[in-house]
């Protein structure tokens, strides 16, 4: 009687499932990455990666000098906007995210965001001569 043997994976097939390459982003455990992606398959008003690349904008964003940053409320229509999407409505979009997810993954979420808001709210520097 022969055996049940398992059966052997044809030559340079792999053994793990293949997953589309999804962004990471730096900071968020493995786990809360995982809802942010499920988060990302299962909302119409998302796709995968706009967190990320909601992220990254609105910390690219506050991290440009003051000067650039003025200069975008003085244009018309905002030149920055036009090639690289409104930092403003991916700030909206971060906090539409964080009401949908677990408070924990909302929680980590919520401390990245901070660090860029931090910049974004700090005081801007005098303007006065100091003597």
């Amino acid at each position: 009687m022969p055996r049940n043997r398992p059966r052997r994976a044809a030559a340079g097939a792999s053994h793990h499932r293949a997953s589309s390459a999804q962004p990471v982003i730096d900071g968020l455990s493995s786990r809360a990455l995982s809802e942010v992606h499920r988060l990302e398959r299962t909302r119409n008003y998302l796709s995968p990666g706009d967190v990320a690349m909601a992220l990254r904008q609105w910390k690219d964003y506050v991290r440009r000098p003051e000067r650039e940053l003025w200069q975008d409320f003085e244009a018309d229509g905002g030149l920055y906007w036009d090639c690289c999407g409104d930092p403003l409505e991916a700030r909206a979009l971060l906090d539409t995210v964080t009401q949908a997810l677990s408070p924990r993954t909302a929680r980590e979420l919520r401390r990245l965001i901070a660090r860029s808001d931090a910049l974004w709210n700090r005081p801007s520097p005098s303007y006065l001569a100091d003597d």
